[in-house]
């Protein structure tokens, strides 16, 4: 993997991930983010670390905006019995 800047390769220890995908240029993620944080809500579950982000087609892929898919994967663990 290519390192430049602050970007460098880590390994990122197992977890379990609540996970969607963005599609579309990444104006507008955030709306992804806060419909994925109101599901993780409303099944008693609870962030449980850093949020990863997996660029499946994204600019270097095509120019084409709306091919774009960008994973949102959030690590969690229930706080609460849910029915």
């Amino acid at each position: 993997p290519p390192t430049r800047g602050r970007v460098h390769p880590v390994t990122l220890p197992a977890a379990e991930l609540v996970v969607t995908t963005h599609i579309g240029e990444h104006e507008g993620i955030d709306v992804t983010y806060g419909e994925l944080g109101s599901w993780v809500v409303s099944n008693a579950l609870t962030v449980a670390g850093p949020v990863r982000e997996r660029y499946l087609v994204g600019p270097r892929d095509t120019d084409d905006s709306a091919a774009w898919r960008t994973e949102i994967g959030w690590p969690v663990f229930r706080v609460a019995n849910k029915p």
